[in-house]
């Protein structure tokens, strides 16, 4: 599992650790049952508090991507297909509005958008 955090990002560091676990796992990189790392040492190998990697497995298990075992680690918890395309389009989502909204900021119209986003799908 990789996860890289930016500290000059506006997004909170546990959002960012939440994001890119979500995304190992829609994207099929953490498979069903597959152990994640501990509290402690996730927190240990990112540089970060163990209340952020606490407060990002709590997320995690609240919308149902991970579960924990007391006693024997936290876990990838199964997915079901038509939930797993459901979130994606939820993160593509999440992603354009995000862009809409710089290119808003920058004065891009929304044909010049839709120009970029054909040639870059090409």
């Amino acid at each position: 599992m990789k996860i890289v955090i930016s500290n000059s990002s506006k997004q909170p560091i546990y959002e960012q650790i939440t994001y890119q676990i979500k995304e190992e796992i829609i994207k099929g990189l953490l498979t069903e049952n597959t152990v994640l790392p501990s509290i402690r040492n996730l927190a240990k190998e990112l540089g970060v508090s163990v209340i952020t990697t606490k407060r990002a497995y709590e997320e995690l298990e609240r919308e149902g991507y991970i579960h924990t075992i007391p006693g024997k680690g936290t876990f990838v918890a199964s997915q079901n297909i038509d939930d797993i395309k459901d979130k994606k389009n939820k993160m593509i989502e999440e992603d354009l509005i995000r862009i809409i909204e710089e290119c808003k900021v920058f004065k891009i119209s929304r044909d010049e958008l839709i120009e970029m986003i054909n040639i870059l799908y090409e």
